[in-house]
């Protein structure tokens, strides 16, 4: 697959088979998400691979909550809500893997760093045919206490990307694209 056909094609998916992902293909996309650059080559980063249901279950009941005791003042408030407190909502849409791209420590740039391997990861991952999706509702309670325990991550551990991964059940449509917005300067 061509990079510009990865980048047009990769879209989220959220809806999954239960079909398991390899390991050695989570051992691929964690190696494509390690080659990201790094600010100062630093590579900031560590992956948790999480496959237990159970668990991730637990993650999401906990997001959920967080989640709710935390959004005052989100413009999505309402829509998010009603979302969030139907117990049939898992914020991982029951994908056979969570790969948490987190910075060991806190650093000027462990944001931008995580970022640029998660989006590695995701277009790896889209070439091999998965599907994936960053799990923004999961982010500020793996950021809590209770939500590194639940991981088991040091307490200096900053958890910046939970990325789904998975088998679609079907490719998602592609979403329409407005135009960049382009200012030359000089």
């Amino acid at each position: 697959m061509e990079i510009s056909e990865a980048i047009a094609g990769r879209r989220a998916v959220r809806d999954y088979i239960p079909q398991a992902v390899d390991e050695r293909t989570i051992n691929h996309l964690i190696d494509a998400a390690a080659h990201a650059p790094s600010a100062v080559n630093q590579q900031p980063w560590t992956f948790t691979v999480v496959r237990d249901q159970g668990l991730l279950d637990r993650i999401s009941d906990g997001s959920k909550a967080h989640m709710l005791a935390t959004m005052a003042g989100n413009p999505h408030a309402d829509h998010f809500r009603a979302r969030l407190s139907d117990p049939q909502f898992q914020v991982f849409y029951h994908a056979p893997v969570l790969i948490l791209i987190s910075a060991v420590a806190q650093g000027a740039w462990i944001v931008e760093d995580c970022a640029l391997a998660a989006e590695n990861l995701m277009l790896a991952a889209h070439a091999a045919g998965l599907g994936t999706c960053w799990i923004g509702f999961a982010q500020g309670y793996l950021n809590t206490p209770a939500g590194k325990q639940a991981l088991d991550l040091p307490a200096a551990c900053v958890p910046v990307a939970p990325i789904i991964v998975g088998h679609p059940k079907a490719a998602p449509r592609p979403v329409a694209r407005n135009a960049p917005r382009i200012r030359w300067v000089g």
